[in-house]
């Protein structure tokens, strides 16, 4: 099996869960015990001030993003580093912020943080089996997709980047009825 790790999962228009319709994930591990990612697309309503105020400078004024429906009182904080991050980049420069780091020096070592409330993950070969039902669609991840602005177009933008017949997915209504 072929890690995920650093992939976006963009959902099929078959995909009709509300937890996942429409959805980018970004797949920050993927091991033969199964895969863990977070949704990039949900920004909800509480500032990132109220649910982390140690994060809320380097959150530069973003929303808590609902990362997926897993323990959604659980938090997952990406940066975007300015120096090497080794083994844990996500993504280029994209590396999550761990439990042992120390939030005040942070400021130096990042230029920016997106923080998740929740994960969307899959145990040993639901992922899998979800990509043999055309469920997802994928595409390698870009340092700017977990920092992208307007994060409600953020579907169509990857889809229309993949290209050729993804242009046309990307264009379809939410509702396809109304096609």
């Amino acid at each position: 099996m072929e890690s995920l790790k650093g992939q976006l999962l963009i959902a099929a228009p078959m995909l009709v869960d509300p937890n996942f319709h429409r959805t980018v994930v970004l797949i920050m591990e993927h091991t033969d015990e199964g895969a863990l990612g977070v949704v990039l697309n949900r920004p909800t309503e509480l500032p990132v001030g109220e649910a982390v105020p140690d994060l809320a400078e380097l959150a530069d004024g973003d929303p808590v993003f609902a990362g997926g429906p897993v323990q959604p009182q659980a938090v997952i904080a990406l940066a975007e580093h300015t120096g090497p991050v080794g083994e844990e980049s996500v993504v280029g420069p994209i590396a999550p912020i761990q439990v042992s780091d120390d939030i005040e020096q942070l400021g130096g070592r990042v230029a920016r943080v997106r923080v998740f409330a929740g994960y969307a993950g899959w145990s040993e070969g639901q992922l899998d089996d979800e990509l043999a039902e055309e469920a997802w669609f994928t595409e390698p991840a870009l340092p700017g997709d977990v920092f992208a602005g307007e994060p409600d177009t953020l579907w169509s933008r990857v889809l229309e980047r993949k290209g050729g017949e993804y242009t046309l997915v990307a264009r379809m209504p939410p509702d396809p009825s109304q096609n």
